[in-house]
């Protein structure tokens, strides 16, 4: 990507990170884990030791994130340790259930790990792990590429305000 211009740069990572979502999933440095929505089948999973002790997440090494019932997973993983999570209103009991704080916000952040609550809380997600990655301006270039049209600067204005409040206890 040298002397590439900031449109190249947004297009290779809309390429990178939108369209392989919609075949299931996003590439990532280490392992990606997906939670099923609000959690059709995420109970099932916390709940089997053997599955469970397969996934191999560090946050020392990887960024991790999660959405919606993918918080009772980490948390259930022990990678949350008193941090507060975002999930969506379906998972949000389970998810305090296991003692963590679920803040009455689409995203939250610490160090290497994230989490965001509502599907349309993705977008969120997507813009932490491009501004960790990238960047703040890869960021806001991929995410006006991909926001709806006429509606490209308000959108990432709030994905950029989500994360940076979704951060604030780290400044």
């Amino acid at each position: 990507m040298v002397n590439a211009s900031p449109n190249a740069a947004a297009d290779f990572c809309a390429k990178a990170f939108v369209n392989p979502c919609r075949r299931g999933g996003l590439p990532a440095r280490g392992k990606t884990l997906r939670g099923d929505g609000s959690g059709v089948q995420t109970r099932d999973v916390v709940a089997d030791d053997r599955l469970i002790s397969r996934l191999r997440l560090d946050p020392s090494r990887q960024l991790i994130g999660a959405q919606c019932s993918g918080a009772l997973v980490i948390a259930r993983l022990g990678l949350l340790d008193g941090m507060p999570a975002c999930t969506d209103m379906k998972s949000r009991p389970f998810v305090e259930a296991c003692d963590v704080p679920v803040p009455d916000a689409p995203f939250h952040a610490e160090g290497n790990i994230a989490t965001a609550g509502g599907c349309l809380a993705s977008q969120h997600l997507a813009t932490w792990v491009i501004a960790r990655m990238l960047g703040e301006d890869a960021a806001r270039d991929v995410i006006g590429y991909v926001a709806p049209v006429g509606e490209n600067q308000e959108t990432v204005d709030r994905a950029m305000r989500a994360v940076h409040s979704g951060e604030a206890a780290l400044r």
